[in-house]
């Protein structure tokens, strides 16, 4: 798989993922992948200040990933 096809299906797991975000008043941004290897996102609105988004990050983004891109080893979110 090459970057851009990567790339896209990082995309396509964040729009799957996205509704759920937003239903509570966040959203996620990918902001870039690492050695095709490491996610770095940012958790805006309501999910920065959420007290669950590291599990989250981790339940529901990385694992969500991973399905769309399983060469994907970790999901960093970037903190304002």
């Amino acid at each position: 798989m090459n970057s851009e096809d990567l790339r896209l299906n990082v995309e396509k797991a964040l729009d799957e993922i996205r509704p759920f975000l937003q239903s509570d008043g966040g959203d996620i941004n990918l902001l870039s992948i690492d050695d095709d290897k490491f996610v770095r996102v940012q958790l805006v609105g309501a999910c920065t200040s959420c007290s669950v988004n590291q599990m989250t990050l981790k339940s529901g983004v990385e694992m969500t990933i991973k399905k769309y891109a399983p060469q994907i080893e970790k999901v960093i979110n970037v903190e304002k």
